[in-house]
């Protein structure tokens, strides 16, 4: 879609403005971001994740990729039929693409000519890379004052690490994370899908809006400054408070929650389920649906400090009493009595479950299946999505919504700055 007229994005749907519509009415398909117009330098996950939040509310979101593209459009298989990647497509959706060769000035003078207007540009060069351009956030201040700058990066630009990559495993291991996930058999263990990545993606998100709304009020933007290391570390919970207070080193307790009890997975009958008591009377009442008389008077289990300390015994009668029981029934009863519990599904399974298609969190798009958006707003909810671009899809239509002729456009085509194949 081309970009919101100026005048338009100042009055309606811009969330740095007030709410023109407080009384409520009926639900909008375009979304709680309409009319911000976010220009996206990111690739690979933290920036893109976070560029997608966005874009399913509304927002315009221009990926501009560099001459070799995203490189996780190679990430696979599997690949669609143009053969882009399965990792590729499901972080890119409601986005428009177009590739630039950002090391020629050419193709830097394309980009601030797409700037002009721009809310938000969020990139995850390498800290500096930016600055040797003349695109730091200090030269981009000064000629857009209102503009929301944010960097993805590994480690930040400065410090001990300051400019050095980072991927998700990597900082896995290195703020703790793997060292608390897996058990005492498996060692430590990377989280099976990368939490750091996604977490900086939502970290960003959450940073950028901040940064909008405090525009409201000043007129300026700001510089946020996202790294996989913060993100990561923000992660910690409980572990870091727990050794905050205590002084003693976190470890891996595999399914076992390390402050409460019986927190964890129990085999049953017909299927692993997972039981979560965070309360006494919670666990009183997973007793009596079981049938486990006098367990929730024993002083060995009176109170869940109590539980944690002799967790081994009280794993021991657990074990023992769910072995009988058909695990996906027992799961459904205790979490219709009050106590959470569900079944260990896997993704296929969780995928085709009925609450899942109820909450709307498997949508399609052009034959593509998509999860959907968590974020439920009642006036304003997700848009309609929208498959993820090809490789340099948008970029005469980018292009010319921003003043450029056809002659201009053929000229930098022909020249290599806008980049029509992959290299």
């Amino acid at each position: 879609m081309p970009p919101a007229p100026r005048t338009a994005r100042a009055t309606a749907g811009d969330p740095t403005m007030p709410d023109s519509n407080p009384t409520g009415a009926a639900a909008t398909t375009q979304g709680a971001l309409a009319g911000l117009k976010v220009i996206d330098l990111t690739r690979v996950l933290g920036g893109p994740y976070c560029t997608m939040i966005l874009a399913d509310h509304g927002a315009e979101v221009i990926k501009i990729e560099p001459p070799q593209g995203d490189e996780t459009r190679g990430w696979g298989p599997p690949f669609d039929a143009a053969g882009d990647a399965s990792y590729f497509l499901g972080v890119n959706r409601n986005k428009r693409a177009l590739a630039l060769d950002l090391t020629r000035p050419e193709g830097r003078a394309v980009l601030l000519r797409l700037l002009d207007g721009a809310d938000v540009l969020i990139e995850n060069y390498k800290p500096g890379t930016m600055e040797r351009w003349g695109l730091g956030y200090e030269a981009l201040g000064a000629r857009f004052p209102r503009l929301i700058h944010c960097r993805v990066s590994g480690f930040g630009g400065d410090g001990p690490l300051g400019g050095l990559p980072g991927y998700d495993a990597v900082l896995q291991a290195m703020v703790g994370l793997m060292s608390v996930n897996g058990d005492p058999a498996s060692g430590s263990l990377r989280m099976g899908t990368p939490v750091v990545d996604l977490a900086t993606g939502l970290y960003a998100a959450i940073a950028i809006l901040m940064a909008l709304a405090e525009r409201s009020r000043s007129g300026r933007g700001q510089y946020c400054d996202m790294t996989l290391h913060d993100c990561g570390m923000a992660l910690l919970h409980p572990q870091a408070a727990n050794f905050f207070l205590n002084g003693k080193r976190p470890v891996a307790t595999g399914n076992a929650h390390p402050n409460i009890s019986p927190y964890s997975k129990f085999p049953t009958a017909t299927a692993e389920i997972f039981i979560a008591c965070g309360n006494d009377p919670t666990f009183r009442r997973l007793c009596d649906l079981l049938g486990l008389d006098g367990v929730a008077a024993d002083p060995r289990f009176a109170t869940n400090a109590d539980r944690v300390r002799n967790r081994p015994e009280l794993d021991e009668i657990l074990n023992a009493r769910l072995a009988e029981e058909d695990g996906i029934e027992l799961a459904d009863r205790l979490l219709r009595n009050g106590v959470p519990a569900g079944p260990v599904l896997a993704v296929d399974q969780a995928m085709a479950a009925p609450h899942t298609a109820h909450r709307g969190m498997v949508v399609e798009a052009e034959g593509l299946r998509f999860l959907g958006s968590p974020i439920k707003l009642s006036r304003t909810p997700a848009v309609p999505p929208r498959r993820p671009p090809r490789f340099n899809e948008q970029a005469e239509e980018i292009l010319t919504a921003h003043g450029f002729s056809p002659e201009e456009i053929a000229e930098l085509t022909e020249a290599g700055v806008v980049v029509s194949e992959r290299r």
